[in-house]
């Protein structure tokens, strides 16, 4: 006899129900029908072929509300909403974000100090797709999309992302040009820091900088973060800064 158990996810936005199943057959089926399927693991069918499920647990009776929405919304393709600000909104980076994400890019003040996007939209689309599934799934961070709330228009991007060689998170942030110098640089920085440290578990994180670029340097003072390191990356000097948890 297998277990099969429904949890309605009954939110002011969301409403869809999440199968819980101990069975191979049972979960392929639900699956196949566009199911949000979490699997159950027990002594009974440690031996079952469950590969392909992302998700899983031993006690599917006791299972916490923002949890269950969580998995719903990553086996449904839904963006995780991360965190609000007072006047923004930052969640889980989407491939619809991706035509804001080159009106914002297309400002050559924007990629002076930092790559740009993929030159294809569909290119850019794709490595989001990517991004979702070995980021966000595995870490359950990254770099999110910073919506403003009252127009609710895409603004910018701000998160917190690994970078080769180095064993600290590191923050990167990026605020379009026609919402800069109103603040929300560093009202979206303060509110992730403040995350990485309480929710991430983060005990220090780092910053890399060009040396000239003053405006994302002076964010980074304001915000607790001091240079440790000056060194070069191709043909360019950058500024390492590191922030410890208060």
């Amino acid at each position: 006899m297998s277990y099969l158990k429904t949890i309605e996810v009954n939110t002011a936005e969301l409403k869809g129900t999440l199968y819980v199943t101990d069975s191979p057959l049972e979960a392929e089926w639900l699956r196949g029908r566009g199911e949000a399927v979490l699997v159950y693991f027990h002594e009974g069918n440690k031996d079952k072929d469950f590969s392909g499920f992302t998700f899983g647990v031993e006690d599917p009776e006791h299972l916490e509300e923002d949890y269950v929405e969580r998995v719903y919304r990553r086996l449904k393709g839904l963006p995780w909403k991360i965190l609000e600000t007072e006047r923004c909104l930052i969640r889980e980076t989407t491939p619809e974000d991706v035509e804001d994400f080159f009106h914002i890019y297309s400002d050559p003040a924007i990629t002076e100090f930092m790559e740009g996007l993929y030159p294809d939209k569909e290119q850019e689309k794709e490595y989001i797709r990517e991004y979702i599934k070995k980021m966000y799934t595995f870490y359950e961070f990254g770099v999110w999309t910073v919506v403003e709330k009252s127009s609710g228009s895409v603004i910018g991007r701000a998160g917190f992302s690994y970078r080769e060689g180095y064993d600290e998170p590191e923050i990167g942030f990026i605020i379009g040009v026609p919402w800069q110098r109103r603040g929300y640089g560093e009202e979206v920085c303060r509110a992730i820091l403040d995350y990485g440290w309480n929710v991430l578990g983060f005990s220090r994180v780092q910053a890399l900088v060009e040396t000239e670029n003053t405006a994302s340097l002076k964010l980074c003072d304001k915000l607790g973060f001091r240079a440790v390191e000056e060194l070069s990356m191709g043909e360019r000097e950058y500024f390492l800064l590191k922030c410890p948890r208060e």
